[in-house]
């Protein structure tokens, strides 16, 4: 049987398993018993990709059928550290899962788009889970969280989703906030008055929040970088979900 590699950014960790993507999202987000599980984010890699901080080949090994001769589903690699050790070139199509086992591939892009908003809002969600408002655009924003000497928190490398601000970009205090499904309206409006009143680039919104987010509120995408560069996975629109892909987007807002 075919063995395939994912990395696992909801939550971090590297797997071996039988299963392809769709079934492996499946399996990881609802389980045997079907039961409503989390949203799952994860990353099918370059099954020849090798590092001496993992034990891959000792987990491929393991990774057999079982005696009846179901697939096997999931052998551990690791579960800390893993981002950092992963080239990007490795990273293949990236799968987001629904809490009911609905899987949507989105594809790898370098051509970072360039955007002219006054904010943005970002949900960390490797190797942290810090919701962040700042004034830097994608790009930006991961040079300096991987590069910049004058940020004193860096990281080797970051997974981040761009959420909608909507109205909020253009007036944080007074615009409406009804199509934002968001618990934190109040202080995400405090964060980005405080980025517009002064010269700070970045401010947390939450530092402990939850990386389980409604997947219609991801604007441009989710970035991927390192300190060898960075990739997006481009988010498809409502239009096109509706269209190409209704019964994942009829999943992902149940």
């Amino acid at each position: 049987m075919t063995k395939y590699l994912y990395l696992s950014l909801i939550p971090e960790a590297l797997i071996v398993s039988m299963l392809p993507p769709e079934e492996f999202g499946e399996y990881y987000t609802v389980g045997d018993k079907r039961k409503h599980s989390e949203q799952a984010i994860f990353i099918e890699l370059d099954a020849n990709f090798r590092h001496p901080f993992f034990r891959i080949d000792e987990a491929m090994e393991r990774c057999v059928p079982h005696e009846n001769g179901r697939p096997k589903k999931s052998v551990y690699v690791a579960t800390y550290r893993v981002l950092e050790y992963i080239p990007l070139e490795v990273m293949g199509t990236l799968y987001l899962a629904t809490r009911f086992g609905k899987v949507l591939p989105l594809e790898k892009r370098t051509d970072i788009p360039i955007q002219n908003q006054k904010f943005y809002l970002y949900q960390e969600i490797a190797p942290v889970s810090v919701l962040v408002a700042s004034t830097f655009a994608p790009a930006d924003f991961h040079f300096y969280m991987t590069h910049d000497p004058d940020n004193l928190i860096s990281f080797p490398a970051l997974a981040y989703v761009e959420l909608k601000l909507d109205n909020l970009d253009l007036d944080p205090e007074n615009a409406p906030a009804d199509s934002l499904p968001y618990d934190f309206i109040p202080a995400l409006r405090e964060a980005l008055a405080a980025l517009r009143d002064k010269t700070i680039r970045t401010k947390m919104v939450d530092r402990t929040h939850s990386v389980e987010h409604p997947y219609r509120t991801i604007d441009t995408g989710i970035y991927i970088g390192n300190m060898d560069g960075l990739i997006y996975y481009p988010m498809l629109s409502a239009e096109e979900l509706d269209r190409n892909h209704y019964e994942w987007w009829h999943s992902a807002n149940s």
